[in-house]
């Protein structure tokens, strides 16, 4: 009895939603120009304006180009593997989306409610941003005034002072939504072209104005600056000065972080539907974006670091207070106007995409079902906006940038993560869609391997058959035992590679120089994860033809996985902390509420010809009932 009840119970956590069938492809119109100018004006943001003077001040110095070079390294496997499930669901949609089609809830629930975070983060952070850009081109009398009147009151988890000027902007996106309001597809070009000029500008001015010797500061140059500050308390550390002053682990802390400014480039997997000629245009676009946009950090955190000692960079306004600093007044109030064009663009196309998941997993019973009403007036959506709105303004109105970017880049690696186990295991599972004849062969096949083997009398002879069935599999199409080896290896392999992570974060020195605990583990890990991958490598993989499939399969996978996870391991344990909390109440409301409410669990019972209704049939047939 309980055996059966963990059965259905597990079979809960694994079912798909039914894809509904369009009558017929929307016109596919988008070429690679089209994907890349649409990856990269959802790329360019707060992360390109805040994010660098965060992370040259206080993580990486001069570095800085070195985390976003790692950063995008990552994105660039990790949007391969997101790819390819564009290419597997004909739909234009989002992760929540693919991995409900093609994996199953749990691992759709996780997806979604991390997308919920990073999207109320992102929200919040770009809002915060707006607000620390505006304050200083007034002269900070916002921060100043705030500062005097809670600075005291704050507990030391939240920010100095409370940004009512962020909440108030978050509040009054909200109420446009609210009304109905629809983003400018015209206003976003302009500010993407206005951006564009901007960090154009800002790049040629920091190699005109910029000096070599700010990337080979030493201990004198820190004493003649603080004795010539009269603020000593705005200096960050000086490290161990030279290019590279916070040692590696600055470096990796600061390609953790890097993941926030890239966040965005996703988008251009989600066009598969769209695209022109999408098997290449797709992981084309996909590869001049992340370059394009790699290009323009590293111009800027370069010129960002010549310009100004490390040390003495502004964190929350960098740029128009480097312009100060070199004597180019004027040009600051050019970078402020073009720092709020991409701020504004940013957070108009966060808000508008944010509610629309909600809405989504809400109709689909994951979250109350009260957050998917939509106004008949507006045509909006307004509980899942207003409850989005709030939470972003509440962490607009509480937290630092700095915390908010460390919890969404936890929780953006772990969606992709979880995209690249994914799209491994999925493509050496069997293909649901075979004949009745290939399924006869393949239980034929079975059949005669089970009458070859011998009576494994001998214990050797049964070990030897299961390392010949695992390396050596006679099946050329995936079976339902070659999809269960799979399965169990991979998430093996994440154990591994979670462990071997943790390795050499907490103690890389001691790994590499041949410590005779430390060392020997961490290459018994390696021989391990070869000899797993090894395994799936020999596993036959589903002959679908898709129009993009993930290269140099199971390595690139698995080596997202572990750039991703060891990035992971970077953060602080606040922001785990807080991410911890954020996954409890997920889990609560998924296993208090989703898990007994979804529309697979109350049309189970219904044949699978439903796929062929639209989604809105499905839910008013389900109300109906």
């Amino acid at each position: 009895m309980l055996r059966q009840y963990v059965g259905h119970f597990g079979e809960k956590l694994v079912r798909r939603r039914p894809l509904e069938l369009r009558a017929e492809r929307p016109r596919a119109y988008l070429n690679t120009l089209d994907l890349v100018a649409l990856g990269v004006g959802s790329t360019l943001g707060a992360g390109v304006y805040i994010l660098t003077g965060e992370l040259a001040k206080v993580r990486a110095g001069p570095a800085t180009v070195i985390c976003f070079l790692v950063a995008a390294l990552s994105c660039v496997m990790s949007s391969l593997c997101f790819a390819e499930f564009g290419a597997r669901v004909p739909r234009s949609g989002t992760a929540y989306l693919y991995i409900y089609v093609t994996v199953g809830q749990l691992c759709a629930f996780i997806i979604g409610w991390n997308l919920i975070l990073s999207y109320v983060i992102a929200t919040s952070s770009v809002a915060r941003a707006w607000s620390y850009v505006f304050d200083n081109l007034i002269g900070n009398h916002i921060s100043q005034m705030l500062q005097e009147t809670f600075s005291l009151q704050m507990p030391y988890f939240l920010d100095r002072y409370p940004d009512f000027f962020a909440l108030g902007l978050v509040l009054l996106l909200t109420g446009l939504q609210v009304l109905g309001t629809r983003e400018s597809a015209l206003v976003n070009k302009v500010f993407m072209g206005i951006n564009f000029l901007v960090l154009s500008f800002i790049i040629l001015s920091g190699f005109i104005k910029g000096d070599l010797h700010n990337w080979k500061l030493t201990e004198q140059d820190y004493a003649l600056d603080t004795s010539a500050s009269s603020d000593t308390s705005s200096l960050g550390p000086l490290g161990s000065g030279g290019f590279v002053p916070f040692d590696y682990e600055g470096i990796l802390h600061g390609a953790a972080t890097c993941f926030y400014a890239f966040l965005g480039f996703d988008s251009i997997a989600t066009r598969g539907e769209e695209a022109l000629n999408p098997d290449r245009s797709i992981p084309l676009g996909i590869m001049i974006t992340l370059f394009i946009c790699f290009l323009v950090y590293f111009g800027v955190s370069a010129s960002l670091t010549l310009m100004v000692p490390y040390y003495l960079i502004h964190p929350e306004s960098p740029f128009p207070q480097a312009f100060l600093h070199v004597g180019w007044d004027a040009a600051r109030y050019v970078v402020i106007v073009g720092t709020l064009c991409a701020l504004t663009s940013s957070l108009l196309g966060i808000t508008f995409t944010m509610p629309r998941l909600i809405c989504a997993m809400a109709e689909d019973g994951l979250l109350f079902r009260r957050l998917a009403w939509i106004h008949d007036c507006t045509g909006t959506p307004i509980m899942a906006i207003v409850a989005s709105g709030s939470l972003a303004g509440i962490m607009a109105l509480l937290f630092e940038f700095r915390d908010l970017v460390d919890l969404v880049s936890i929780g953006t690696l772990l969606v992709y993560s979880l995209v690249a186990l994914s799209g491994l295991v999925l493509r050496y599972q069997q293909d649901q869609n075979l004949s009745k004849q290939e399924k006869t062969e393949e239980k034929m096949e079975m059949k005669a391997d089970i009458e070859r083997r011998p009576l494994e009398s001998v214990p050797e002879e049964g070990t030897s058959n299961i390392l010949k069935s695992l390396c050596d599999p006679i099946n050329t199409i995936p079976t339902r035992k070659s999809g269960q080896i799979v399965y169990g290896c991979a998430f093996l392999l994440v154990l591994l590679l979670t462990i071997l992570s943790l390795v050499l974060a907490w103690w890389p020195s001691q790994v590499f120089s041949g410590d005779p605990v430390l060392t020997p583990v961490a290459v018994l890990l390696l021989l391990l994860i070869t000899g797993v991958t090894v395994i799936i490598w020999r596993q036959p993989q589903s002959p679908t033809h898709l129009y993009f499939k993930v290269p140099a399969l199971p390595v690139l996978p698995l080596v997202s996985i572990f750039l991703n996870i060891y990035l992971m391991v970077q953060m602080t344990s606040g922001a785990w902390a807080q991410f911890g909390v954020w996954m409890v109440i997920g889990f609560t409301i998924y296993f208090g509420y989703g898990i007994r409410h979804s529309l697979e669990e109350n049309n189970e019972p219904q044949p699978p010809a439903s796929t062929s209704q639209t989604l809105d049939q499905n839910i008013s047939g389900h109300e109906s009932s």
